[in-house]
């Protein structure tokens, strides 16, 4: 049976560049599905189809038991969403904002400022509540978005890249709105590019890369196609590098990210990184080696695979690389990276007439 979000071949292009090349997508009731990849992977093009705001080439999704392209209204009535550019009327104050929402989803005023209350405290928004959106930092705008998109609460929620620009104590706090928000029976689609967010939230990740899904599974699992383990070594001066690369290739998982043999150095930290497996034991043999080969090491330790990690291995690339011409750069419009100027308004003329078609 399918899920509340459920998607099967999904395309989007955008004049030359496939923007979502067949994604399929399975997100049961009450779970959290973790949309992980690089900035043009095809994460907010995807987004964009699951909440009705384009229309794939082909495909069909099913949100909330209803059809993307023939129920969009009413799609749009059970899901909650919040984009990566808060969406907030900056000459409003916070709480106008929320209860301006609360009564387009035509909640009865009195509601709609008891929820637009609850949420500010919920979001540390309370003492600048009756100030215009304006004068928030940047923190603060991003925030007020999310809390806009919980006004209602859905049944559906879409969250695109909810934590970025959130100072550590905001994003954990976001963290627990939606553990909140899930535990109480909310579906939810996060796209991230931190590892560490959607190991915390999602009970399955999907990593998309040039428009398709290239891994799915839980994030021990994702990162047990890295290697479970690395050990770090930083050596004391860069003549010993030769030889700690060499013994610490003798350990290397084959084929697991890392260079030529195995190891990754790092020439202006003096670090060297290996995929491993064998734990804290194989940590002391490590150890052991290298003080009898005369090493000498400032610092050495054992952990799990980082984002880079992970991303290096299934993309070939860091998680913040951009590549010019990335499938989300053709959508996005004037001012971002992207194709030409002749591409670009391909791209627009095309959404104008997804626009009407909608």
């Amino acid at each position: 049976m399918p899920g509340a979000i459920h998607a099967e071949g999904l395309v989007k292009t955008f004049g030359r560049v496939k923007a979502l090349d067949g994604v399929d997508l399975d997100v049961p009731e009450g779970t959290v599905l973790g949309l992980l990849g690089p900035n043009g992977a095809g994460k907010t093009t995807a987004v964009r189809v699951l909440t009705t705001l384009i229309r794939p080439d082909s495909g069909k999704a099913v949100v909330a038991g209803l059809d993307v392209l023939k129920q969009p209204n009413e799609v749009r009535r059970s899901i909650g969403l919040s984009g990566q550019f808060a969406a907030i009327d900056e000459y409003l104050t916070g709480r106008e904002n929320l209860r301006m929402v609360g009564q387009l989803y035509q909640l009865t005023a009195r509601d709609a400022k008891r929820r637009a209350g609850e949420l500010l405290e919920r979001f540390n928004l309370a003492d600048a509540a009756d100030r215009t959106a304006k004068t928030y930092s940047g923190g603060m705008r991003r925030r007020l978005d999310l809390a806009a998109a919980l006004v209602v609460r859905p049944p559906v929620m879409f969250m695109d890249e909810p934590t970025t620009g959130l100072d550590p104590r905001n994003r954990l706090q976001l963290w627990e709105v939606i553990e909140e928000l899930v535990a109480g029976g909310t579906t939810l689609l996060l796209t991230t590019q931190y590892l560490e967010e959607a190991d915390r939230l999602a009970h399955d990740i999907a990593v998309v890369d040039h428009g398709k899904v290239i891994a799915r599974g839980t994030s021990d699992q994702l990162k047990a196609q890295t290697g479970g383990e690395r050990i770090e070594v930083v050596v004391h001066d860069r003549d010993g590098i030769p030889a700690a690369e060499s013994l610490l290739a003798r350990h290397s998982i084959p084929g697991a990210g890392a260079g030529p043999e195995g190891v990754t150095v790092e020439q202006h930290t003096r670090r060297l990184t290996v995929p491993v497996t064998g734990g804290a034991k194989l940590l002391a043999e490590v150890i052991r080696e290298l003080d009898g080969h005369g090493v000498e090491i400032d610092d050495i330790g054992l952990r799990r695979p980082t984002l880079d990690d992970v991303f290096i291995t299934l993309t070939g690339h860091a998680a913040e690389d951009e590549d010019a011409g990335t499938a989300e750069d053709a959508g996005a419009g004037p001012g971002k990276s992207g194709p030409g100027k002749k591409q670009k308004r391909k791209s627009r003329k095309q959404k104008k007439k997804e626009e009407a078609v909608q």
